[in-house]
This record gives structure tokens, C-alpha cells and sequence, in this order.
């Protein structure tokens, strides 16, 4: 809507989309691209989940169509070929925005689910944590784990200066409940990602007690671009969350791409290559050489808002100062 000036179309030609569940499985998704590709798709985009991702990158490089990848966040996609974008942010980006929050020399335990988010992110802070002096260790969970006492008391013993958590779905409360029980929070400080608004009442007495990066929160960037896309997503009686900018940036892509290419997928993929332009969360960029999405991260806290909690900006990191290095 905001990308097309409310028409749907490019160059008066309507754009159609159509929306297929992945149900979060590489095999589903696969099945899903080849149909589509069959049926004349040109463009592919989306997906939270970073196996599903890597999988989709590679059926595009194979049948030459263009992928955006959306929220999934695992380093392994920049760069990865050259028919592979991302509108989100990858992990990297995630751990350079908490990069004030440790000390040269700090121990840090990345304490994440053992599947390609967390092992993604074990060795983001091993890059990032690791050239700036700090002593990186992991401690991977099984992903179907629901018990979290035995790994809060690990955590406990080894008596890191920081605790990084990497997590995500449906287990984050029980995980959060069992390392508040056990004293993790007394016994260390907490960095983790802030998810998304219905998580933000998930952290119990700990929520003020975690220093948390952040992709993106309402009312974060403050700019233009930002209200417009909550205003038409509140139009419609939705929620503007975590990866709302996400979808809002592969629309813009999108648009951007047939725009300058028309049904050209190479000349598309040339349009992308260097692009800059305003997004929800600020000036963003696409560099040329491996597609990653240069753009501002954010640091953030929860604060008391009655019964609830909300984010309050702490700081941005600068788009420059978040990019990861070149692949």
C-alpha cells in the first residue's frame, strides 16, 4: 500500500501476491517454491525460521528467481548467492547492538536453543564479544527442552561476568521462569534480544533486571516512514510488532525491484545492489557485495507501565556501527 501509493500496482501493472504457510518446515517450504516457480513466480519472499530460509536461498540460486528472506536472522544468509536478500536483520547485527554491555575481558556464556538461531548466534558473540577481548562460551539447549532448572544451575556454576540468551517460541516464558527461580538474574547480568509484545510481560520480576537489544519496537525510530506503517497496520485493527518492518521492507523491495526490473529477475537483483532508501527504522541500505541489510539497531529497556511492561529507548546504534563485515 505505502510502496505503490495505495494502488497495488507497478507502472499499472497489479502485483499478486499470494500467501503460502511454510508451517516453519524446510521440506513444506521447498514444495511451496517449486509450485510457485512452476506457475511463473519471479519473486519469493519471506520466512521467520532460518533453516527454511537457507533452503529457499538455495531453490532460488537453482531455478533463478528472486528470494527475500524476511525475519529469519541466521548469518549464513548474506551472502549466500546472488538471487539472496534479506528485509530483516541478521544475528550479528543483533549481538554488535550489545556490544556496550560487556568489558574487555568479561567471560560471556551464550546460553541458546541448539538449531541454526542459536548456533548462529553462538557464533555471532564469538565474532563480535571475541574481537573486542571478551572469553566466549556456549551452552546449547535441546529445542524440544521444557525443563530448565538443570541448565539455570550450569549457568549458575559457571559464574560468567555475562549471560547472552539467544531464544525464541513457544518455551521463552518457562525458560525465563527457571532461570528467575534459580537465581541467575542475582548472580549475573543478562543481555537477550527484547521479542516481541508478547513477551515483553514474559521475564516476571526480572524484566527490569535485563539489558536488551533490540531489532525494532513501536515508536522506536520516531520517523516518518515508521508512522506510516503504523497507521496502516493499526487501520486494520492489527499489532505493529517485532517484524513488522520486515514485511513493511520486503514490500518495499519488492515494489523497488519490478519497479526498475520489470519481470527481469537479473535487472531486479541490479536494482536491489546498492539501494538506499528511508525505512521504518531509519536510512537503510542494501550493500551490493553480499546483500546484507545495513540499518540502525536499537537498545532498550522494560519499564513498569501499570500492570504491564513496555520498551523505553535507552539508545540507537548506528546503521554503520551495527553492519557486520563483508562476506
Amino acid at each position: 500500500d505505502y510502496a505503490t501509493d495505495g494502488t497495488g500496482e507497478v507502472d499499472g501493472v497489479p502485483l499478486e501476491i499470494v500467501y503460502t504457510d511454510d508451517a516453519g518446515t524446510p521440506d513444506k517450504a521447498v514444495a511451496a517454491a517449486k509450485d510457485a516457480i512452476g506457475n511463473g513466480t519471479k519473486i519469493l519472499a519471506g520466512t521467520v525460521v532460518s533453516g527454511v530460509a537457507l533452503a529457499m536461498a538455495e531453490q532460488a540460486e537453482q531455478n533463478q528467481v528472486l528470494y527475500i528472506s524476511g525475519p529469519a536472522a541466521a548469518d549464513a544468509v548474506t551472502g549466500i548467492n546472488g538471487y539472496t536478500f534479506r528485509s530483516g536483520r541478521q544475528s550479528i547485527q543483533d549481538v554488535t547492538a550489545a556490544t556496550s554491555f560487556v568489558e574487555e575481558g568479561a567471560s560471556v556464556l551464550v546460553f541458546a536453543q541448539d538449531n541454526a538461531f542459536g548456533q548462529g548466534n553462538v557464533a555471532a558473540v564469538e565474532a563480535v564479544f571475541g574481537a573486542a577481548g571478551a572469553e566466549v562460551d556456549s551452552l546449547l539447549v535441546p529445542e524440544d527442552a521444557t525443563e530448565f532448572t538443570p541448565f539455570a544451575r550450569q549457568i549458575i556454576d559457571t559464574a560468567p561476568d555475562m549471560v547472552f540468551v539467544a531464544w525464541a517460541g513457544a518455551t521463552s516464558g518457562a525458560m525465563w521462569q527457571g532461570l528467575s527461580q534459580q537465581g541467575v538474574f542475582d548472580a549475573t547480568t543478562v543481555v537477550t534480544g527484547l521479542g516481541d509484545v508478547s513477551t515483553y510481560n514474559a521475564y516476571g520480576e526480572a524484566s527490569d533486571q535485563i539489558d536488551f537489544l533490540n531489532h525494532y519496537f513501536e515508536g522506536a525510530a520516531g520517523n516518518e516512514v515508521e508512522q506510516a506503517m503504523i497507521d496502516r497496520v493499526t487501520a486494520m485493527d492489527a499489532q505493529v510488532d517485532l517484524f513488522t518492518p520486515d514485511g513493511f521492507v520486503a514490500a518495499q523491495m519488492i515494489v523497488h525491484a519490478v519497479a526498475e526490473g520489470g519481470d527481469d529477475v537479473d535487472a531486479m537483483i541490479a536494482a536491489l545492489e546498492g539501494w538506499e532508501f528511508d525505512a521504518p527504522k531509519g536510512r537503510q541500505t542494501i550493500r551490493a557485495s553480499d546483500h546484507a541489510m545495513i540499518q540502525p539497531m536499537f537498545q532498550a529497556r522494560l519499564v513498569a507501565d501499570g500492570d504491564t511492561w513496555v520498551p523505553e529507548l535507552l539508545d540507537t546504534v548506528s546503521a554503520e556501527d551495527a553492519a557486520p563485515a563483508e562476506q
